[in-house]
């Protein structure tokens, strides 16, 4: 949600505040949705490792840290392949933000949304549990959502500069992947622990 709301905030520099950059915005979210529901379920079958989200997350991390570096260029190039002197087609002044925010968020947002249902692949252990875990899970990730929205809209954006936040949002996913290696050896502890319980 922070790169949504953010994200609109920094697109509306070039492409203006218009409907069409929040329609845009908000569709290139749910595109990245979608894929990363529906693959990062798949992953959660074929590697079945925390650890494994390392690989995704801290690549990510970097690649969001360095948003305020490259995403000047592509916007720009979007931007500036309309001749100055003509009005640009109503086609293109609705595509022209889907493509800049494609090319900047859609990645990111979409390695994101591999968590979820990785997760409850490797929290649930017995299939009698798959529904609570997987609303517990959901549940945890809209509250975050809600958090985001709230926290971006009212606070980090009055607080900070658009470059700093996506500087410290990729900081955070970095540090994400790099708790993701130490999860699997906690898992095992708290598996073998409940285990020993049972025993007893």
């Amino acid at each position: 949600m922070v790169l949504e709301i953010i994200g609109a905030r920094y697109l509306a520099k070039d492409f203006g505040g218009s409907f069409y950059v929040w329609t845009s915005q908000i569709g290139v979210i749910l595109i990245a949705l979608a894929l990363g529901y529906a693959i990062g379920g798949w992953l959660a079958d074929r590697f079945q490792k925390a650890a494994f989200l390392s690989w995704l997350l801290i690549p990510t991390g970097l690649l969001v840290f360095l948003i305020p570096v490259y995403a000047p260029r592509l916007v720009e190039a979007i931007v500036m392949r309309h001749p100055p002197d003509e009005d640009i087609p109503m086609i293109w002044q609705k595509l022209d933000p889907a493509i800049g925010s494609a090319l900047i968020f859609l990645l990111p947002c979409f390695v994101l949304a591999t968590l979820g249902p990785y997760m409850i692949r490797l929290s649930t252990r017995h299939v009698s549990h798959v529904g609570r875990v997987s609303g517990l899970i959901y549940a945890a990730s809209t509250v975050g959502s809600i958090l985001g929205v709230f926290i971006s809209g009212y606070v980090l954006i009055d607080q900070m500069k658009l470059s700093t936040i996506f500087q410290a949002t990729g900081g955070l996913v970095a540090a994400l992947g790099g708790m993701t290696l130490l999860m699997d050896r906690w898992m095992k502890d708290e598996e073998a622990t409940r285990e020993g319980g049972g025993a007893d």
